[in-house]
């Protein structure tokens, strides 16, 4: 088998991919060092859980809110449509976002 040759804008174009993937590797390279952020252990371990447990409390609530604001607007639109059935999935998805959004208080309550 012949090797088929290059030409000189073959070569050219080579040249200039190499320089890009050089450029975007470099940069990479800056923005990960720059938005690098060192993370030091707390004194207290107690402390750590209890700020990941409020973290993930407040992740579980934002998804409640979304919940809630979808399933207001599954029943506006079972309004428009006069359609029974989604008017139900509205509204047991706003219950159902409710009881997420306030989680964190319901087992508070529970557990006492």
């Amino acid at each position: 088998m012949k090797k088929k040759a290059t030409t000189e804008p073959e070569l050219v174009r080579r040249e200039r991919r190499r320089k890009k993937r050089k450029r975007v590797f470099s940069a990479l390279a800056v923005m990960l060092y720059c938005f690098s952020t060192t993370a030091l252990a707390a004194e207290d371990p107690i402390a750590v859980v209890n700020n990941l447990s409020d973290f993930i409390f407040g992740l579980v609530r934002a998804i409640g809110m979304i919940l809630i604001g979808y399933g207001i607007v599954q029943i506006g639109l079972s309004l428009k449509s006069h359609d029974p059935s989604q008017r139900a999935n509205g509204i047991m998805t706003v219950a159902g976002g409710i009881v997420v959004t306030f989680a964190k208080e319901i087992l508070n309550t529970i557990a006492g």
